[in-house]
């Protein structure tokens, strides 16, 4: 990976940094700080940040179609008023789990709304077990519960850490990562009703590799899957079960944001655009790990600059209020 080149472009120090969103119709980079329990927004033309308190953990943020975001704050899917900087409930989830709180989330390409739980986390990576669920939410604001550990099926029902999540490119698969089985799954996905089926791994790491986390697929259809505690971003084949992209280059870039706290972006001019938020200034981004020590955030931005795929079909999210 000696092509790579590593350049600051947000440093703040965060917590717990996750879940970078390029706005296309505002030209910002939408992010959170989890256990910091905010909400950032960075321009890139005046490299100014703008920051709002969401009142409790936050996993997510994405951009709504009415305007405005809709983010996981605690076990709650909120509406997120940017300017009055103000957040309204829109549905609870793990009703039954009071210690349990959201994290990854992403929109399909009709805008239904999928979203992760898990359980209480004792300290980084090591959290409550088999506690987590994956939910879809529609604009109607029906919750629909797909995986969780009282499921008939037993393949369907271990959800530890609901992280990573993507589509391929026809839409009709969905890649999802439960970081603690050390698997990246996919899923038969249905546009049309939202529904999961046949369930199948299409990659597995090993014991001290460090965990699955933030994943998102290029223009190709590869995956790309940021390893927490494992100091690299691994780019997997999923069709092949093959990786073809590892290198400890990864790893320095590891310990450098956790020292210094930014995030990243790593530029190549390789032929691996990433496609569904795509950066005004030529650049992607890939979603990172984190690592708390001294407030530091490792979510990474990779910016590959050729042959970008302007794809736009999954920007918002479509909720209405109650």
């Amino acid at each position: 990976m000696s092509s790579l080149k590593v350049v600051p472009v947000v440093k703040l120090g965060t917590l717990v940094g996750e879940g970078p969103v390029w706005e296309e119709s505002q030209q910002t980079l939408l992010f959170v700080d989890i256990i910091g329990q905010k909400i950032h927004r960075w321009s890139p033309v005046t490299n100014h940040i703008e920051s709002m308190d969401a009142g409790d953990t936050v996993g997510f943020a994405v951009p709504r179609r009415t305007g405005g975001y809709v983010a996981g704050v605690g076990r709650s899917i909120v509406a997120v008023d940017w300017t009055t900087q103000t957040t309204t409930s829109l549905v609870e989830v793990d009703e039954d789990k009071p210690n349990n709180r959201l994290n990854d989330g992403k929109v399909d390409p009709i805008g239904r709304l999928l979203a992760g739980t898990m359980g209480k986390e004792l300290r980084p990576a090591e959290v409550m077990k088999k506690q987590g669920s994956l939910f879809s939410v529609i604009a109607d604001l029906t919750v629909t519960k797909h995986l969780n550990q009282h499921s008939l099926c037993l393949s369907y029902s271990q959800v530890d850490i609901s992280n990573g999540m993507d589509w391929s490119l026809d839409m009709k698969t969905f890649f999802y990562i439960d970081s603690l089985s050390l698997t990246i799954d996919a899923f038969d996905y249905d546009t049309n009703t939202g529904q999961l089926g046949n369930r199948r791994v299409v990659y597995s790491m090993e014991e001290g590799e460090g965990l699955p986390d933030g994943m998102t697929v290029d223009a190709n259809g590869g995956l790309w899957v940021a390893c927490y505690n494992g100091g690299r971003v691994i780019n997997i084949d999923p069709f092949t079960d093959s990786l073809s992209t590892c290198d400890e280059d990864y790893f320095l870039l590891f310990r450098w944001s956790r020292l210094f706290g930014p995030l990243c972006d790593i530029s190549q001019s390789g032929p691996r655009p990433l496609r569904h938020q795509t950066a005004a200034a030529g650049w992607t981004h890939l979603q990172g790990e984190w690592n708390r020590g001294q407030g530091s955030s490792i979510k990474f931005i990779l910016g590959l600059i050729d042959n970008l795929n302007q794809s736009k079909h999954r920007s918002a999210v479509h909720c209405k209020n109650h």
